[in-house]
């Protein structure tokens, strides 16, 4: 039964051109090709990566925070409550006024207590400033590194230049020790950030971002086995390419460097809409649809493949919308923040809380605390968690 599953699942015809076998691709002579089993070492690099990253994070991007006096914010924790916490766990992180309602009536306390309660369960819950700059400055520090590494293995093939010597003698392709790594490297990459995405940071394209991550294994490791070797390598540098901008500019805005953070984010910008948007579709796209059509007949590889680059293009057109509508508040003078971050929630309820027992007891607040009978003047800040 393994077997039959075995040989259908590497059936030659899903993975090769017609008139090709696995027995063809065998090494011979020198040269070298891409096996299923190279991807082996990905599983071990991955986990390599991952106590690589918590090195990286508590020896490195810590004490940077440090010197950039980036500070934790002080946040008041929720206090225990076994009935309001098997609400927010089983039910909603946001209860409705008749879900309040009913909360109060079960715990005892009053609705602007149970309203105040959940206010701070979810802040505690969101990712602090710090573990923020960690992650960012980790990708940063990877992406960079891959830019540089993934520019150098394709700058000099003449396949960058002249992509239809992308099937030059497909599949008969030798596979180089640089192809290797840079292949090895990445896919490992993006297996820790796959093991690790339920600790990291969430954003509200979280569906996306593990959408992308699936993708883009797939992706890589399809055109392992179907030897696309060279539109893979070509496809990794230009993703690379805006990546760790993107990465460097959340480490600017976490340190509280606006302006930086704001004229890298327009680089940013400018980068991911013709690398994505243009050279993407225009380009590589074609090279992957188009050209192979003049060297053999289409088969389910070919197929496959570029469905997931499909898939991958439309990613490309979610994030452009919100870099756009960030781009246009940049533009128009607002405030920018990273759309898909999760922001605290303002906590006043401790003042408000205050005012009521002080005019309960027949002295008006308006004005700030009362001490001997005369008001205190404040400066109207409101506590935030």
């Amino acid at each position: 039964m393994f077997q039959t599953l075995y040989n259908c699942f590497w059936w030659d015809r899903l993975w090769l051109p017609a008139n090709l076998t696995w027995a063809d691709l065998e090494d011979r002579d020198g040269r070298v090709y891409a096996k299923a089993s190279d991807l082996y070492v990905t599983f071990p690099l991955a986990f390599l990566f991952l106590i690589l990253r918590h090195l990286f994070e508590i020896y490195i991007a810590t004490p940077l925070a440090g010197l950039l006096n980036i500070k934790e914010k002080v946040r008041l924790k929720a206090g225990p409550n076994p009935v309001l916490e098997t609400f927010y766990s089983a039910s909603s992180k946001h209860p409705k006024q008749a879900d309040i309602e009913a909360l109060c009536k079960k715990c005892g306390c009053t609705a602007r207590q149970v309203e105040r309660w959940f206010r701070r369960r979810r802040n505690q819950d969101r990712p602090s400033l710090l573990k923020k700059f960690r992650e960012a400055s980790w990708r940063f520090t990877f992406y960079i590194i891959a830019f540089i590494a993934g520019m150098s293995v394709v700058v000099d093939k003449p396949w960058f230049y002249d992509l239809r010597k992308v099937w030059e003698g497909y599949p008969i392709q030798t596979l180089l020790p640089s192809q290797y790594w840079y292949y090895m490297i990445e896919l490992s990459f993006y297996l820790s950030l796959l093991f690790s995405i339920a600790s990291d940071v969430k954003r509200k394209d979280f569906k996306e971002q593990v959408i992308h991550h699936v993708a883009t294994i797939i992706l890589i490791t399809f055109s392992w086995y179907t030897k696309y070797i060279r539109a893979g390598t070509l496809v990794m540098a230009l993703h690379d390419a805006s990546d760790y901008l993107l990465e460097l500019a959340k480490v600017f805005n976490y340190a509280g460097w606006k302006n930086a953070c704001n004229n890298l984010f327009v680089v940013f910008s400018v980068v991911f809409m013709i690398s994505r948007l243009i050279i993407f579709p225009f380009w590589i796209l074609w090279c992957t649809i188009i050209y192979p059509l003049d060297i053999y007949p289409p088969f389910f590889g070919y197929y496959f493949f570029n469905f997931m680059m499909i898939v991958l293009q439309c990613l490309h057109v979610f994030w452009a919308y919100f870099i756009l509508h960030m781009a246009h508040r940049f533009i128009t003078g607002k405030v920018m923040k990273d759309e898909r971050s999760d922001h605290d929630e303002t906590d006043n309820t401790d003042e408000e809380e205050e005012e009521a027992a002080a005019t309960s007891a027949g002295h008006s607040t308006k004005n700030g605390p009362l001490t001997n009978g005369h008001p205190v003047l404040n400066n109207n800040h409101r506590k935030a968690e």
